[in-house]
């Protein structure tokens, strides 16, 4: 009995070391005397024990890298701090194992000096503007040579461009400078605007008028009436401030103006006068 024993208790040990049990969303590579036999999927694997042997697991999830922050100079030599964030995924597990050594820092690594490399042919005003094109740039020149490494980058941003303080300073005015000038031409094209309308206004009252005046010639003595009474009232109310205020009339039309005036106010007193006359008389 003692042999069976030995043999089931053998292929109990045998069976749970040839079982492996790998987690979703993990792959494994598996090594046979020292060379590369397979690669392991998630769920439950058998190996051979003692000849096989499980060298590496890892997760072909995605993964963030982050890139500490970075100074780097402009095409315009402009000193600037950049730091960023790196997506990516293991895509071929055993690349990832035999073809590169510390992949992550490889990773890191190339990022930096590529991110380098790009802004490098940007200007300052470049660089802020165009961050889409800048992380499209960077990811058309990692993947390339990522992808001997079994790694896809799936996006890359740009999380933060840091200029020095005068820089700052600087960009700020600039900033205020352009928000006073926007200011400047939206008032100026809004009094331009009512300029255009005032005088559309007056070009349509003048029409008005003439058109009255055409089909109505008697009601030019009315205006030149209205005409001369507007020029008393604004001299009326100049003579009413305490500084001494000096009225220039247009000497070709101040005669008829004021006789015309003059007639008003004895044709509106007359019956006053008349009244007045009368009562002394009786």
């Amino acid at each position: 009995m003692e042999p069976i024993i030995a043999i089931v208790l053998a292929l109990i040990g045998y069976a749970l070391g040839s079982a492996k049990i790998i987690n979703e969303g993990n792959e494994a590579l598996v090594e046979r005397m020292g060379r590369y036999h397979r690669k392991l999927s998630p769920g439950l694997n058998f190996i051979v024990p003692f000849l096989d042997q499980i060298v590496m697991e890892d997760t072909t999830r995605e993964q963030v890298l982050d890139i500490k922050p970075q100074n780097v100079i402009t095409k315009d030599n402009i000193y600037l701090e950049v730091d960023a964030v790196v997506y990516w995924r293991i895509t071929e597990i055993e690349r990832s194992f035999y073809e590169i050594d510390d992949l992550q820092q490889a990773l890191s690594n190339l990022t930096t000096t590529t991110l380098r490399e790009i802004i490098a042919q940007n200007s300052l005003d470049e660089t802020n503007m165009s961050r889409a094109n800048l992380d499209k740039s960077i990811l058309d020149l990692l993947n390339p040579i990522t992808k001997g490494w079994g790694v896809n980058i799936i996006r890359l941003d740009i999380q933060r461009i840091t200029p020095p303080e005068s820089v700052r300073k600087s960009m700020e005015d600039e900033r205020a400078a352009e928000i006073k000038k926007r200011a400047v031409i939206t008032e100026a094209e809004g009094e331009r605007q009512a300029a255009v309308k005032k005088a559309e206004g007056t070009k349509t009252s003048m029409e008005i008028i003439s058109e009255v005046l055409r089909s109505h010639p008697e009601s030019k003595d009315i205006l030149r009436y209205l005409v001369a009474q507007d020029y008393v009232q604004a001299s009326q109310k100049l003579s009413e401030s305490n500084n001494a205020k000096i009225v220039f009339v247009d000497p070709a039309n101040s005669t008829d103006m004021f006789q015309e005036l003059i007639a008003e106010s004895v044709t509106k007193e007359e019956p006053k006068t008349t009244s007045g006359n009368g009562n002394g008389a009786g």
